[in-house]
């Protein structure tokens, strides 16, 4: 398999640019290390990302954070996609620290994603982590 900056060498040649000159000459290695870190949730442990934030409470009402910024890349075109998302959910005698909901939206993100995709993984993944009453939410 090819490497990314090897790949970006030949788009360039194809598009009709010369790599090697100097507004170039660095393009193939800084446009695999953006890719690194936009797709770096495909590397991310989600249980990192808890970090055993999880809590044992007696708390029946909805958990929601509101207005969270993300982006992602679209899976069809490779093109940024952005938006803030709303996510809540109904613990079921355990609590998710509120600082982790953002991390885990920004995990699931940082994949090729469709937006519909994105929400239901973390609604899945609300639900798997902590157990919670229901389907958890987000949009």
């Amino acid at each position: 398999m090819e490497s990314v900056p090897t790949i970006v060498r030949t788009l360039l040649q194809a598009l009709g640019e010369d790599p090697d000159r100097d507004g170039l000459r660095q393009t193939p290695e800084r446009v695999s290390q953006m890719y690194a870190e936009l797709l770096a949730g495909y590397h991310t442990d989600p249980q990192a990302v808890i970090n055993g934030a999880l809590f044992d409470v007696e708390y029946d009402e909805m958990v929601r954070v509101r207005n969270i910024e993300y982006y992602s890349l679209c899976e069809h075109h490779l093109l940024p996609f952005m938006g803030h998302a709303h996510v809540a959910y109904l613990p079921k005698g355990r609590l998710l620290g509120l600082s982790k909901i953002p991390r885990i939206l920004e995990m699931f993100a940082r994949r090729l994603q469709v937006q519909e995709r994105l929400t239901t993984q973390i609604a899945d993944f609300l639900v798997e982590t902590p157990p919670t009453a229901g389907r958890g939410r987000s949009y």
